[in-house]
């Protein structure tokens, strides 16, 4: 796994987890990488420092505007939560079935794979992939 630094056209920075180097580049050409903050597509890495490991405990201070994005990110988990269905691994079955057989649907939410996301896409399944904060990091 490798953490990437991103910024988008906007400006935003954030950083997001990629199996491996070459992962980030495909999944950006099939605009599966975007803004979490504006949606934009015009995403690129941007200069980062390597993590080098040590033996002593570093405290790291979250500032204000990560915060505020931190606890938006869990006001949406929760709206998720409490309003969709979780369907787990099965998400990308479910979401087939509500849009070819034109079912009614109170929403979803469950884990696809990087190529299940793009599959469904393909396919004009409109999905999209958000960042799921950890309830017990606030």
């Amino acid at each position: 796994m490798i953490k990437y630094n991103l910024i988008c056209k906007c400006g935003h920075t954030f950083e997001s987890w990629f199996s491996a180097s070459s992962e980030f580049e495909r999944l950006r050409k099939k605009n599966l990488v975007t803004c979490i903050l504006c949606n934009s597509y015009s995403v690129k890495k941007t200069i980062m420092a390597p993590n080098i490991s040590s033996n002593t405990k570093k405290n790291y201070t979250i500032n204000k505007h990560e915060k505020n994005i931190r606890r938006k990110l869990l006001e949406f988990r929760n709206f998720v939560e409490k309003n969709c269905k979780y369907v787990g691994d099965r998400f990308s079955e479910e979401v087939r079935s509500i849009h070819y057989d034109n079912k009614d649907s109170k929403g979803i939410y469950g884990k696809a794979t990087p190529e299940e996301t793009a599959e469904l896409l393909e396919e004009g399944i409109e999905v999209s992939t958000i960042p799921w904060v950890d309830k017990s990091e606030n």
